[in-house]
């Protein structure tokens, strides 16, 4: 399962930003966050696909979700408006922001170019 963020958890493991005005990412492994809300089809068709990478990257990759309905400000502070919206976050650099459900091939380029995170080879 993957790990659902709060406002909280967001600024522990991700960034605080009531602590920091410039992009700070806290965490050690890069991450992707899923912008979800539970009666969006085209979040349902991504989810099991998320499931899916962070199984196959292990410990290269943290995918977190977070739900736009629970989490207003961190959707807000985003500029999230349509759904899923994914944040890809590399540990040094900005974030970059992709929208809509996505095919996997596409997932994994993003991981790769972004986030520099090279898929480990399957057993």
């Amino acid at each position: 399962m993957l790990e659902h963020l709060t406002k909280e958890s967001f600024k522990e493991k991700v960034f605080n930003f009531e602590l920091n005005t410039d992009w700070k990412y806290e965490g050690k492994t890069p991450c992707m966050i899923d912008f979800y809300a539970d009666w969006c089809g085209p979040c349902k068709m991504v989810a099991p696909l998320l499931e899916e990478l962070q199984t196959e990257y292990g410990d290269k990759l943290v995918i977190y979700k977070v739900n736009t309905e629970d989490e207003q400000e961190l959707s807000s502070m985003f500029g999230i408006q349509s759904i899923p919206s994914l944040l890809f976050v590399p540990v040094e650099g900005q974030p970059q922001m992709a929208m809509g459900a996505l095919p996997k091939a596409t997932f994994e380029q993003a991981i790769a170019e972004v986030l520099k995170v090279v898929k480990p080879a399957s057993n």
